[in-house]
């Protein structure tokens, strides 16, 4: 059974006439082929303690999904921590005692789904990006490589960029690619692994704040009829396996649309969805003030 990833805010029409800034989250219209299960990479927290966690998505019946953190070491790779809820959906987190050693997550659900993240060296030190760490004896699914930045900065430890009366609307401008860094900081608080910025998901975002700040308008919907699927579709992202976007105007900084985003269910279920794996982001001025699209997705 398909089941759509993320979750979905209706849009008022009135809202477009509300002076201060507004935002709008829409989910994913295309779901996951199948209930599955995730486990993203262990990493250590500004407390010095190591944090892996795990999601079941796109399911509908009730199970037990546990999450184990495992250290790999010759031999048989010891189970250092465990934990486990009881649901149909969402996320289960482990937090224990850092040591310095490579370690990686297991998840099950007692379904037929498990998943497993990829392993990293963890040195016991927040600041320290996790290095790349060698296979464990057991075979580890494959997941998407991340971007360079492994272990984004958290958000309060740089400062924002001042608003610009002009800001650049070209793809890889530093606004866009703020927002990723914001984005990618708070999936980590969560246990999420970095989105990897996308140029075809970018160009697909950014043609969308382009024309909602041509046209004055601010919807999902574009002027000619075409949704969030026929934009991501026409910017050549294949193969889709599910994808979601928010929209927001008004917000004068990256820091600031980012924290009204986090501040909304809708918005959030986006961002904190582990699932996706990629992110394109769209700025644009206007009179009214600033457009910032953000399109999810997963090959």
């Amino acid at each position: 059974m398909r089941r759509p990833l993320g979750a979905a805010l209706l849009c008022l029409g009135s809202l477009a006439a509300i002076s201060t800034p507004i935002a709008t989250a829409h989910a994913a219209s295309a779901p996951q082929a199948e209930c599955r299960v995730y486990a993203a990479k262990p990493y250590v927290t500004a407390a010095g303690r190591i944090q892996a966690s795990a999601a079941r998505l796109g399911c509908d019946d009730t199970a037990l999904v546990r999450i184990r953190v495992k250290r790999a070491v010759p031999g048989a790779d010891p189970i250092v921590k465990s934990a486990s809820r009881k649901g149909t959906n969402g996320r289960v987190t482990v937090r224990l005692r850092c040591a310095p050693g490579v370690y990686y997550a297991v998840v099950t659900d007692y379904r037929g789904n498990s998943g497993r993240s990829k392993p990293v060296r963890l040195g016991c030190s927040p600041t320290d990006a996790p290095a790349p760490a060698p296979t464990p004896t057991t075979t580890t699914t494959p997941r998407p490589t991340p971007t360079p930045s492994a272990t984004p900065t958290k958000p309060t430890t740089a400062p924002t960029p001042a608003p610009s009366s002009t800001p650049s609307s070209a793809p890889g401008s530093s606004l866009s690619e703020e927002v990723v860094r914001l984005t990618n900081a708070e999936r980590q608080k969560g246990g999420c692994g970095p989105l990897i910025s996308d140029p075809q998901l970018r160009s697909a975002a950014q043609g969308h704040s382009d024309d909602m700040a041509a046209k004055n308008y601010f919807s999902h919907t574009s002027q000619d009829g075409r949704d969030m699927t026929a934009r991501i579709k026409a910017s050549g992202f294949s193969p889709m396996r599910a994808w979601a976007e928010n929209i927001a105007m008004g917000q004068r900084t990256p820091a600031d649309v980012v924290t009204a985003w986090m501040n909304s269910s809708g918005h959030r279920a986006n961002i904190m969805n582990c699932a996706y794996t990629h992110l394109g982001v769209g700025v644009a001025n206007s009179s009214r003030g600033i457009y910032w699209t953000q399109n999810f997705a997963k090959h």
